[in-house]
């Protein structure tokens, strides 16, 4: 599975992988950005839907006790890696039990990074770390900001390990009108949206089937109010698209790719 950024819309993705267990799939292998990486370090845990989406209730990072100081962000992420720690105790990728590729983008270089192996946390914070909300994070010496910057759908740490792909979008195009665009902020926001949209687009064909729930435009990046409704539109639309899966899972990679919004 490829599981894309979307800030707290990435609540779908847990929406997405609870719909396939229910159904008795598990993915074996996942890449994520962002909150997709979250998620998908979670589930490689072993932890449930309802243990994460409790994950992103109780740590909820937007508290006050986690703004930063004198730093670039108005977050500080090494405030939320004790949060992380409760869940991944071994912090390693090694302990995981399953395969899994995190995104993120070294700010200095200007290129992406994907991780895979060792320490755990301090990835998934780097890849986590949204410009202007979060302080970035050093790695290995080099500091990194959030893996959508570059690139919101990582198929590409999955390219010809997978008998069957998936990718969830949890980040659709906004439609939106004239009077939204208003002030230097939203149009800068909106540029920012279409670039991200259009460069994850492009690569959707590299999978056998991608779940883009246009119902997520709905809902805010930072919208901490809707937690339980973001991950029921994920939950719907793997449902919806149950039957392509079973089909894509029954016969192996079709030589066709499908999408469903």
């Amino acid at each position: 599975m490829v599981l894309s950024g979307g800030g707290v819309r990435g609540l779908a993705h847990v929406g997405v992988l609870q719909a396939l267990e229910e159904e008795g799939i598990q993915p074996q292998i996942l890449s994520g950005t962002s909150s997709g990486a979250l998620v998908a370090a979670l589930y490689a845990a072993g932890y449930s839907a309802p243990e994460m989406l409790g994950f992103f209730v109780r740590k909820n990072p937007f508290r006050l006790s986690k703004m930063a100081l004198v730093k670039p962000g108005l977050f500080d992420t090494e405030k939320v890696a004790q949060d992380l720690l409760e869940y991944f105790p071994e912090d390693s990728f090694e302990a995981l039990e399953r395969r899994v590729y995190l995104t993120a983008t070294d700010l200095i270089s200007g290129q992406p990074r994907v991780f895979s192996s060792g320490p755990l946390v301090a990835p998934i914070l780097a890849s986590c770390s949204t410009p202007l909300v979060f302080t970035p994070t050093l790695v290995d010496g080099h500091w990194y900001s959030d893996g959508g910057i570059t690139d919101n759908f990582p198929v590409e740490p999955l390219a010809g390990r997978c008998d069957v792909l998936l990718g969830v979008y949890a980040t659709p195009l906004r439609t939106i009108g004239a009077k939204s665009l208003r002030s230097s902020l939203a149009v800068s926001q909106r540029a920012f949206e279409i670039g991200m949209f259009h460069n994850s687009e492009r690569k959707f064909s590299q999978c056998d089937l991608v779940l883009c729930p246009p119902e997520l435009s709905r809902y805010g990046t930072f919208d901490t109010k809707h937690f339980a409704d973001i991950m029921e539109v994920g939950y719907r639309a793997a449902l919806a698209a149950m039957e392509d899966t079973r089909r894509l899972i029954e016969r192996g990679r079709p030589e066709a790719p499908s999408a469903a919004g």
